[in-house]
C-alpha cells in the first residue's frame, strides 16, 4: 500500500459511497480503524 497517492485514496472513498451509500461510511470506517489496527 506504499504507492497509493492522495488521488487514489480519494477515488476509492468516491467509489466506495457511491457503492455503499452515505450511511454506511461511518460503519465502514469503524471497520477499516478495527482491520488496520
Amino acid at each position: 500500500m506504499g504507492k497509493f497517492g492522495i488521488t487514489e485514496i480519494l477515488v476509492i472513498l468516491v467509489i466506495v459511497v457511491l457503492l455503499f451509500g452515505g450511511r454506511k461510511i461511518p460503519e465502514l470506517m469503524k471497520g477499516l480503524g478495527t482491520g488496520i489496527k
